[in-house]
């Protein structure tokens, strides 16, 4: 048995993960803080996993529902397990199937929010398993197609939040620049050594320029050890 149930440390919400498929990473903590989930709003997750982003969001958060789409069938089964546990099948529902055919599931232009912990490394010959490849690169989505679902997803006025490689923020812009979607908040994450990873971006569909750089997120200090501000920082400037 390689599943294991864990404490997330927020409001008594716990996490089954299997450490044989694809464990998530401080990525999701740090979008899961980041992501703003207004009264009665309805948003998207894209590319779901375990759930555990669109599960801390039901702690901090009072909107009215969360699509999850999962594409893998081995993480559907995980994430609909968590959904169960922490009594959430009201606020959030798992869509098991690719978002590219987000059309069989909800309207155009029909949700206030998409948020994405995408595949962001470009494929490789590295080996690995099969569910970790899809779930870190771009085999099942591209970048191009990540863009295009939170545009045709998103309402006017829509907002896209998004985590990523920093090295490749000129890519993300310029795609998102393309399906109508304007940088507005943004900060990148660095490890104790002062290397940046990440960049952590707020996207809005149809909106105008200007741009709000936060300050960058350490997350671990010198010895690699995670930071309590990793699981707490508020960005609500």
């Amino acid at each position: 048995m390689t599943e294991r149930i864990e404490d997330l440390e927020c409001a008594g919400l716990k996490i089954i993960q299997d450490k044989d498929l694809y464990t998530f990473t401080s990525d999701a903590v740090i979008l899961a803080n980041f992501v703003r989930l207004k009264k009665g709003e309805t948003a998207v997750e894209i590319g779901g996993g375990c759930g555990v982003i669109s599960i801390l969001l039901s702690a901090k958060n009072n909107f009215k529902k969360i699509k999850i789409f999962e594409i893998q069938e081995k993480m559907q089964k995980i994430c609909e397990k968590n959904i169960i546990l922490n009594n959430l099948s009201e606020k959030l529902e798992l869509i098991c199937d690719d978002v590219k055919n987000f059309k069989k599931h909800l309207e155009v232009g029909s949700v206030d929010v998409v948020f994405s912990n995408p595949p962001y490394f470009p494929v490789s010959n590295f080996e690995m398993s099969e569910v970790k490849k899809v779930a870190k690169e771009e085999i099942s989505l591209s970048l191009q197609e990540l863009t295009k679902c939170a545009r045709d997803t998103l309402k006017f006025g829509g907002r896209f939040y998004v985590v990523y490689k920093a090295e490749r923020l000129a890519e993300l812009i310029r795609e998102c620049e393309k399906c109508n979607l304007k940088l507005k908040r943004m900060f990148f994450t660095e490890n104790g050594k002062k290397v940046i990873n990440l960049v952590v971006a707020e996207f809005h569909k149809g909106g105008g320029d200007g741009v709000k750089i936060l300050p960058n997120l350490v997350t671990n200090n010198d010895d690699g050890e995670f930071l309590e501000e990793l699981k707490t920082r508020k960005f609500l400037s």
